[in-house]
């Protein structure tokens, strides 16, 4: 019989590694909810990175409370997209990372590179503390970050 929990960790995980782009939520200010759609990678232990603008309002939110959330969904395609697999993982976002993790986001975004060159972009890397995977109706579960990062 095949391990749920360890099996949900594993969908979580392809999803996410599979995603170049996913959907960040901040808390503004006033502690309205803010969602900007961004470009994502993952450094060598799984983590999601980030390269953002000072300028961009979800920047500007992070500074003020680092708890976010990244929304990973697949390509759309035929059929229902609400019947697809979406993993929301949850944590805190921090600016850091030093040229490991740079080479980690440009190898997935080369793209990026051009942004290099401007001093206010800044990589983030979020320290995932849990996951939520909606895999289907009805299959909806928790995923903690180490269960996540442990999936192969």
């Amino acid at each position: 019989m095949e391990d749920e929990p360890a099996s949900a960790a594993l969908a979580a995980r392809r999803l996410i590694e599979g995603s170049r782009h996913a959907v960040l939520c901040t808390s503004m200010s006033d502690g309205a909810p803010y969602g900007s759609l961004v470009a994502v990678a993952q450094d060598r232990g799984g983590a999601p990175l980030l390269f953002l603008s000072d300028l961009a309002e979800h920047s500007k939110n992070l500074r003020s409370d680092a708890r976010a959330a990244l929304v990973y969904r697949p390509p759309d395609g035929p059929g229902d997209p609400l019947a697809l697999p979406r993993v929301t993982a949850l944590g805190r976002v921090l600016r850091e990372g030093g040229p490991d993790c740079l080479a980690d986001y440009l190898a997935r975004h080369p793209e990026a590179e051009r942004y290099t060159a401007f001093r206010d972009f800044n990589l983030y890397r979020m320290t995932v503390e849990r996951a939520h995977l909606v895999a289907g109706f009805g299959r909806i579960h928790w995923i903690d970050a180490a269960a996540l990062f442990a999936a192969a």
